[in-house]
């Protein structure tokens, strides 16, 4: 191939890539991938996976969500049913990690800092532009998703969107844990000895008790 007919082929892949979203499904992310991975900054997507998401900027490879744990939402569902339905994702990637700070506290407890800040928890708009969306009086503590457990919370994660009816039966899922302390990724397990080296409980953060269920 002469130097111009590479760049002719740059040209003409990169208009492509700039104006995807024209295209639908057939104008998919360079891997037909979605993440769901937690917010934290010590979760870095592209080491933990080998893709190119956050870094170089606009690295193309995935469409990726990140919120508090990483776990499902109503937001994440929105996302994830978008981008498998109408944007040619094929496959979904949950990335959770030890040392979360959705371990580090009683949900209860931080229901109460704002109840002592004269918030009702019972009657709160989650979303001004959605009025309609809406929390079960007691709900608020759950909606929270603190977790007990980070791999079992991982596992559950997966099955709720294997079995959510707004995602593809023929989606690829998977769970994953990035070891914050040895910079390494691992399946989901609740392998003592593969855990022994990481804090993935919310007993090792000091917390008493079980957090309100968020898992039916």
């Amino acid at each position: 191939m002469t130097l111009k007919e590479k760049l002719i082929t740059h040209t003409e892949t990169y208009d492509h890539w700039s104006k995807r979203r024209r295209y639908g499904p057939d104008g998919a992310n360079n891997l037909n991938l979605w993440v769901l991975a937690c917010m934290d900054e010590r979760l870095p997507v592209d080491e933990a996976l080998g893709i190119h998401v956050d870094s170089p900027a606009g690295g193309g490879d995935a469409h990726c969500f990140r919120n508090a744990g990483g776990i499902v939402t109503d937001d994440a569902i929105r996302s994830a049913m978008l981008t498998c339905n109408f944007f040619g994702t094929k496959e979904i990637v949950i990335v959770q990690h030890t040392q979360c700070g959705m371990l580090s506290a009683d949900a209860k407890d931080l229901e109460k800092h704002f109840r002592d800040k004269g918030v009702d928890t019972d009657n709160i708009t989650l979303d001004p532009t959605l009025p309609e969306l809406k929390l079960e009086n007691g709900a608020f503590a759950k909606w929270i998703g603190m977790m007990d457990d980070v791999d079992v919370t991982c596992m559950k994660t997966v099955e709720a969107f294997r079995n959510h009816p707004l995602i593809p039966k023929d989606t690829v899922i998977s769970g994953w844990i990035w070891e914050v302390e040895t910079r390494r990724l691992r399946a989901p397990t609740l392998d003592i000895e593969k855990r022994a080296r990481t804090d993935v409980t919310a007993v090792q953060f000091g917390v008493k008790g079980k957090q309100p269920t968020r898992w039916e």
